[in-house]
Protein backbone atom coordinates (compact mmCIF):
# COMPACT_ATOMS: atom_id res chain seq x y z
CA UNK A 1 0.00 0.00 0.00
CA UNK A 2 2.93 2.73 0.93
CA UNK A 3 4.22 1.76 -2.52
CA UNK A 4 1.11 2.78 -4.47
CA UNK A 5 0.85 5.58 -2.56
CA UNK A 6 4.47 6.68 -3.58
CA UNK A 7 4.05 5.65 -7.31
CA UNK A 8 0.66 8.10 -6.69
CA UNK A 9 2.41 11.08 -5.03
CA UNK A 10 5.09 10.83 -7.65
CA UNK A 11 2.75 10.31 -10.33
CA UNK A 12 0.77 13.65 -9.15
CA UNK A 13 4.23 16.19 -8.55
CA UNK A 14 4.97 14.93 -12.43
CA UNK A 15 1.16 15.76 -13.45
CA UNK A 16 1.61 19.21 -11.73
CA UNK A 17 5.41 19.68 -12.96
CA UNK A 18 4.05 19.56 -16.45
CA UNK A 19 0.78 21.70 -15.75
CA UNK A 20 3.10 24.03 -14.51
CA UNK A 21 5.99 23.49 -17.24
CA UNK A 22 3.11 23.61 -19.41
CA UNK A 23 1.35 26.93 -18.56
CA UNK A 24 4.53 29.38 -18.54
CA UNK A 25 5.98 30.65 -22.20
CA UNK A 26 9.13 30.31 -23.31
CA UNK A 27 11.24 32.74 -24.94
CA UNK A 28 10.96 31.01 -28.21
CA UNK A 29 8.11 30.52 -31.00
CA UNK A 30 6.03 27.83 -32.63
CA UNK A 31 4.97 27.49 -35.95
CA UNK A 32 1.76 25.48 -36.20
CA UNK A 33 -0.20 23.88 -39.23
CA UNK A 34 -3.83 25.47 -39.55
CA UNK A 35 -6.20 23.76 -42.05
CA UNK A 36 -6.64 25.93 -45.58
CA UNK A 37 -9.78 27.81 -45.78
CA UNK A 38 -12.05 28.20 -48.93
CA UNK A 39 -12.19 32.37 -49.65
CA UNK A 40 -15.55 32.08 -50.78
CA UNK A 41 -17.51 35.02 -49.39
CA UNK A 42 -14.66 37.19 -47.70
CA UNK A 43 -13.94 38.35 -51.33
CA UNK A 44 -16.95 40.88 -52.81
CA UNK A 45 -16.62 41.55 -56.77
CA UNK A 46 -19.30 43.80 -57.98
CA UNK A 47 -20.81 42.20 -61.03
CA UNK A 48 -19.67 39.16 -59.89
CA UNK A 49 -20.62 36.37 -62.31
CA UNK A 50 -18.29 32.88 -60.97
CA UNK A 51 -18.05 30.14 -63.62
CA UNK A 52 -17.70 26.57 -62.40
CA UNK A 53 -17.89 24.66 -59.76
CA UNK A 54 -14.87 24.38 -56.78
CA UNK A 55 -13.40 26.81 -54.52
CA UNK A 56 -9.92 28.88 -54.29
CA UNK A 57 -8.92 28.58 -50.59
CA UNK A 58 -5.74 30.22 -48.41
CA UNK A 59 -3.54 28.44 -45.91
CA UNK A 60 -2.26 30.08 -42.68
CA UNK A 61 0.30 29.31 -40.00
CA UNK A 62 -0.53 29.80 -36.23
CA UNK A 63 2.30 31.52 -34.18
CA UNK A 64 2.97 31.32 -30.56
CA UNK A 65 5.01 31.31 -28.21
CA UNK A 66 6.35 28.03 -26.73
CA UNK A 67 5.71 26.49 -23.09
CA UNK A 68 8.84 25.39 -21.01
CA UNK A 69 6.91 22.22 -21.56
CA UNK A 70 7.34 22.41 -25.33
CA UNK A 71 10.92 23.87 -24.94
CA UNK A 72 12.32 21.40 -22.93
CA UNK A 73 10.20 18.44 -24.67
CA UNK A 74 9.92 18.50 -28.23
CA UNK A 75 7.73 15.66 -28.22
CA UNK A 76 4.80 17.62 -26.27
CA UNK A 77 4.77 19.93 -29.45
CA UNK A 78 1.99 19.92 -32.03
CA UNK A 79 2.45 17.56 -35.24
CA UNK A 80 4.02 19.57 -37.78
CA UNK A 81 5.59 22.50 -36.12
CA UNK A 82 8.25 23.96 -36.11
CA UNK A 83 10.68 25.49 -33.25
CA UNK A 84 11.23 29.38 -34.70
CA UNK A 85 13.79 31.32 -32.07
CA UNK A 86 13.14 34.35 -30.77
CA UNK A 87 16.15 36.20 -32.50
CA UNK A 88 14.74 35.10 -36.20
CA UNK A 89 10.87 35.53 -35.51
CA UNK A 90 11.55 38.90 -34.08
CA UNK A 91 14.52 40.64 -35.24
CA UNK A 92 16.41 42.71 -33.22
CA UNK A 93 14.84 46.32 -32.24
CA UNK A 94 11.47 44.32 -33.21
CA UNK A 95 8.86 43.53 -30.22
CA UNK A 96 6.17 41.45 -30.63
CA UNK A 97 3.55 43.88 -30.64
CA UNK A 98 5.24 45.98 -33.72
CA UNK A 99 5.69 42.27 -35.16
CA UNK A 100 1.55 41.81 -34.88
CA UNK A 101 1.11 45.31 -36.14
CA UNK A 102 3.34 45.13 -39.26
CA UNK A 103 1.48 41.66 -40.56
CA UNK A 104 -1.58 43.15 -40.06
CA UNK A 105 -0.47 46.38 -42.06
CA UNK A 106 0.97 43.33 -45.09
CA UNK A 107 -2.69 41.87 -45.51
CA UNK A 108 -4.11 45.22 -45.73
CA UNK A 109 -1.66 45.76 -48.81
CA UNK A 110 -2.18 42.51 -49.63
CA UNK A 111 -6.25 43.34 -50.38
CA UNK A 112 -5.31 46.36 -52.14
CA UNK A 113 -2.87 44.95 -54.32
CA UNK A 114 -4.38 41.79 -55.14
CA UNK A 115 -7.49 43.69 -57.20
CA UNK A 116 -4.67 45.68 -58.86
CA UNK A 117 -2.96 42.54 -60.41
CA UNK A 118 -6.20 40.21 -61.08
CA UNK A 119 -7.91 43.23 -63.26
CA UNK A 120 -4.90 44.00 -65.08
CA UNK A 121 -4.21 40.44 -66.59
CA UNK A 122 -7.85 40.38 -67.12
CA UNK A 123 -7.82 43.10 -69.63
CA UNK A 124 -9.22 46.41 -67.24
CA UNK A 125 -8.03 49.33 -67.06
CA UNK A 126 -6.55 49.91 -63.76
CA UNK A 127 -4.72 53.03 -62.59
CA UNK A 128 -1.86 52.16 -60.11
CA UNK A 129 0.43 55.50 -60.06
CA UNK A 130 4.00 54.33 -58.23
CA UNK A 131 3.98 57.30 -55.38
CA UNK A 132 7.55 55.92 -53.37
CA UNK A 133 8.45 53.72 -50.60
CA UNK A 134 6.03 53.19 -47.90
CA UNK A 135 7.37 52.53 -44.17
CA UNK A 136 5.81 49.75 -43.03
CA UNK A 137 8.50 49.08 -39.94
CA UNK A 138 10.73 51.18 -38.23
CA UNK A 139 13.41 48.88 -35.97
CA UNK A 140 14.20 49.94 -32.64
CA UNK A 141 17.77 51.46 -32.08
CA UNK A 142 17.94 52.07 -35.91
CA UNK A 143 18.85 55.47 -37.55
CA UNK A 144 15.40 55.88 -38.29
CA UNK A 145 13.86 55.55 -34.79
CA UNK A 146 12.20 58.49 -33.60
CA UNK A 147 12.52 59.65 -37.25
CA UNK A 148 10.58 57.87 -39.50
CA UNK A 149 7.14 56.35 -38.70
CA UNK A 150 5.16 53.93 -40.18
CA UNK A 151 2.87 55.04 -43.20
CA UNK A 152 5.67 57.45 -44.32
CA UNK A 153 6.22 57.44 -47.79
CA UNK A 154 9.92 58.46 -48.96
CA UNK A 155 9.70 60.30 -52.04
CA UNK A 156 13.40 61.72 -52.44
CA UNK A 157 16.97 60.77 -51.56
CA UNK A 158 19.42 63.55 -52.04
CA UNK A 159 16.71 65.22 -53.28
CA UNK A 160 16.47 63.05 -56.55
CA UNK A 161 12.80 61.47 -56.62
CA UNK A 162 12.11 57.77 -55.54
CA UNK A 163 8.86 56.05 -56.93
CA UNK A 164 9.60 52.59 -55.67
CA UNK A 165 11.45 50.42 -53.13
CA UNK A 166 14.09 49.43 -55.53
CA UNK A 167 15.04 53.19 -56.39
CA UNK A 168 15.27 53.59 -52.92
CA UNK A 169 17.72 50.70 -52.47
CA UNK A 170 19.43 51.37 -54.77
CA UNK A 171 19.59 55.52 -53.80
CA UNK A 172 21.10 54.56 -50.00
CA UNK A 173 23.42 51.67 -51.26
CA UNK A 174 25.48 54.08 -53.38
CA UNK A 175 26.79 55.19 -49.86
CA UNK A 176 28.74 53.32 -47.31
CA UNK A 177 27.81 52.34 -43.76
CA UNK A 178 28.23 55.40 -41.43
CA UNK A 179 27.48 58.16 -43.97
CA UNK A 180 24.41 60.93 -43.90
CA UNK A 181 21.44 60.27 -46.12
CA UNK A 182 18.67 62.93 -46.58
CA UNK A 183 15.32 61.98 -47.44
CA UNK A 184 12.29 64.03 -48.48
CA UNK A 185 8.91 62.33 -46.54
CA UNK A 186 5.68 62.80 -46.84
CA UNK A 187 3.38 62.26 -43.87
CA UNK A 188 0.46 62.85 -44.31
CA UNK A 189 0.04 66.32 -45.55
CA UNK A 190 3.49 67.26 -44.75
CA UNK A 191 6.66 67.30 -46.47
CA UNK A 192 9.38 66.66 -44.26
CA UNK A 193 13.45 66.74 -44.99
CA UNK A 194 15.67 63.98 -42.64
CA UNK A 195 18.98 63.63 -42.20
CA UNK A 196 19.34 59.82 -41.24
CA UNK A 197 22.93 57.96 -40.54
CA UNK A 198 23.58 54.61 -42.07
CA UNK A 199 24.78 51.38 -40.24
CA UNK A 200 25.83 48.12 -41.87
CA UNK A 201 23.22 45.24 -43.35
CA UNK A 202 23.12 42.55 -40.60
CA UNK A 203 23.48 40.24 -43.68
CA UNK A 204 26.23 42.22 -45.40
CA UNK A 205 28.80 44.53 -43.56
CA UNK A 206 29.32 46.28 -46.82
CA UNK A 207 25.44 47.12 -47.49
CA UNK A 208 24.37 50.60 -45.70
CA UNK A 209 20.65 50.48 -44.27
CA UNK A 210 18.90 53.04 -41.98
CA UNK A 211 16.53 50.27 -40.20
CA UNK A 212 12.88 50.46 -42.22
CA UNK A 213 10.74 48.08 -43.69
CA UNK A 214 9.38 49.11 -46.90
CA UNK A 215 6.57 48.53 -49.64
CA UNK A 216 5.28 50.45 -52.66
CA UNK A 217 3.26 53.15 -52.00
CA UNK A 218 1.11 53.94 -55.05
CA UNK A 219 -2.45 55.83 -56.32
CA UNK A 220 -4.66 53.05 -56.99
CA UNK A 221 -8.31 53.48 -58.77
CA UNK A 222 -9.97 50.11 -59.70
CA UNK A 223 -12.92 50.42 -62.43
CA UNK A 224 -15.31 48.33 -60.05
CA UNK A 225 -15.49 47.98 -56.50
CA UNK A 226 -13.95 44.74 -54.54
CA UNK A 227 -13.89 44.02 -51.09
CA UNK A 228 -11.75 41.67 -48.76
CA UNK A 229 -12.13 40.90 -45.55
CA UNK A 230 -10.36 37.84 -43.99
CA UNK A 231 -11.23 39.54 -40.39
CA UNK A 232 -8.31 38.15 -37.76
CA UNK A 233 -5.47 36.66 -40.67
CA UNK A 234 -2.59 38.53 -40.90
CA UNK A 235 0.84 38.62 -43.02
CA UNK A 236 1.22 38.63 -46.57
CA UNK A 237 1.18 35.28 -48.02
CA UNK A 238 -2.83 35.37 -49.16
CA UNK A 239 -2.46 37.95 -52.15
CA UNK A 240 -2.03 35.49 -55.03
CA UNK A 241 -4.86 33.47 -53.72
CA UNK A 242 -7.22 36.79 -53.51
CA UNK A 243 -6.14 37.47 -57.23
CA UNK A 244 -7.24 33.97 -58.46
CA UNK A 245 -10.46 34.34 -56.37
CA UNK A 246 -11.25 37.54 -58.24
CA UNK A 247 -11.06 35.98 -61.05
CA UNK A 248 -13.22 33.04 -60.57
CA UNK A 249 -15.42 35.62 -59.34
CA UNK A 250 -15.45 37.13 -62.96
CA UNK A 251 -16.08 34.40 -65.08
CA UNK A 252 -12.31 32.76 -65.46
CA UNK A 253 -12.69 28.88 -64.68
CA UNK A 254 -9.92 28.72 -62.25
CA UNK A 255 -11.03 25.52 -60.36
CA UNK A 256 -12.45 23.04 -62.82
CA UNK A 257 -14.05 21.77 -60.28
CA UNK A 258 -11.77 21.79 -57.70
CA UNK A 259 -10.16 22.68 -54.63
CA UNK A 260 -7.37 24.74 -55.32
CA UNK A 261 -4.56 26.11 -52.35
CA UNK A 262 -2.18 29.14 -53.13
CA UNK A 263 -0.13 30.82 -51.28
CA UNK A 264 2.43 34.07 -52.13
CA UNK A 265 3.02 37.98 -51.88
CA UNK A 266 1.70 39.81 -54.56
CA UNK A 267 3.71 43.51 -56.04
CA UNK A 268 2.09 45.44 -58.02
CA UNK A 269 3.53 44.52 -61.16
CA UNK A 270 2.17 40.68 -60.52
CA UNK A 271 5.21 38.89 -59.46
CA UNK A 272 4.47 36.45 -56.76
CA UNK A 273 7.01 36.99 -53.76
CA UNK A 274 8.50 34.69 -51.36
CA UNK A 275 6.48 34.03 -47.69
CA UNK A 276 7.12 31.85 -44.63
CA UNK A 277 5.95 28.84 -42.86
CA UNK A 278 5.87 26.51 -45.79
CA UNK A 279 6.33 23.68 -44.23
CA UNK A 280 3.28 23.94 -41.89
CA UNK A 281 0.83 25.42 -45.17
CA UNK A 282 1.53 22.49 -46.89
CA UNK A 283 0.66 20.31 -44.18
CA UNK A 284 -2.72 22.40 -43.62
CA UNK A 285 -3.31 22.38 -47.58
CA UNK A 286 -3.15 18.71 -47.26
CA UNK A 287 -5.15 17.93 -43.90
CA UNK A 288 -7.88 19.95 -45.71
CA UNK A 289 -7.87 17.58 -48.30
CA UNK A 290 -7.08 20.24 -51.39
CA UNK A 291 -6.18 18.84 -54.79
CA UNK A 292 -3.56 20.92 -55.72
CA UNK A 293 -1.08 23.49 -54.22
CA UNK A 294 0.03 26.89 -55.92
CA UNK A 295 3.71 28.15 -54.11
CA UNK A 296 6.15 30.62 -54.75
CA UNK A 297 9.02 29.31 -57.01
CA UNK A 298 12.62 28.80 -55.77
CA UNK A 299 13.37 27.86 -52.03
CA UNK A 300 9.58 27.64 -51.10
CA UNK A 301 8.31 25.15 -53.62
CA UNK A 302 11.57 23.12 -53.02
CA UNK A 303 10.03 23.21 -48.83
CA UNK A 304 6.74 22.67 -49.48
CA UNK A 305 7.99 19.30 -52.12
CA UNK A 306 9.36 18.22 -49.09
CA UNK A 307 6.44 17.78 -47.22
CA UNK A 308 3.76 17.14 -49.70
CA UNK A 309 3.32 13.54 -49.04
CA UNK A 310 1.41 13.08 -52.48
CA UNK A 311 0.08 16.77 -53.08
CA UNK A 312 0.74 17.95 -56.44
CA UNK A 313 2.87 20.93 -55.67
CA UNK A 314 2.61 24.35 -58.59
CA UNK A 315 5.66 26.75 -58.85
CA UNK A 316 4.44 29.93 -59.98
CA UNK A 317 6.79 32.90 -60.72
CA UNK A 318 3.68 35.56 -61.74
CA UNK A 319 0.02 35.65 -61.24
CA UNK A 320 0.11 35.34 -65.00
CA UNK A 321 1.26 31.94 -65.39
CA UNK A 322 -0.97 30.83 -62.18
CA UNK A 323 -3.54 32.02 -63.84
CA UNK A 324 -2.92 30.40 -67.05
CA UNK A 325 -1.93 27.00 -65.40
CA UNK A 326 -5.18 27.17 -63.75
CA UNK A 327 -7.43 27.78 -66.67
CA UNK A 328 -5.39 26.20 -69.12
CA UNK A 329 -5.07 22.82 -67.68
CA UNK A 330 -7.95 20.15 -66.57
CA UNK A 331 -7.37 19.40 -63.35
CA UNK A 332 -7.99 16.29 -61.89
CA UNK A 333 -9.53 16.02 -58.77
Amino acid sequence: MKRLFAVAAALGVLVLAAAVLWAVPARDFLFIPNKASPLAGYVQVQGAHPRGSGDVYFVDVFVRRTTLLEQWFPFTRPSGSTLVPESVYLPKGTSEQQSVQQTEEEIKRSELVAPVVALRALGYHVVAKPLGALVTAVASGAPATGKLEPDDVIVAVDGKTVRTPAELRAAITTRKPGATVRLTVRRGSETLHLRLGTIPAPDNPKRPIVGIEVDQAADIKLPRKISIDLGPVRGPSAGLPFALEIARELGRDVTHGCRVAATGELDLEGDVLPVGGLKQKTIGARRSGVDVFLVPAGENYAEARQNAGGLRIVPVDSFQQALHYLTTNRLKC
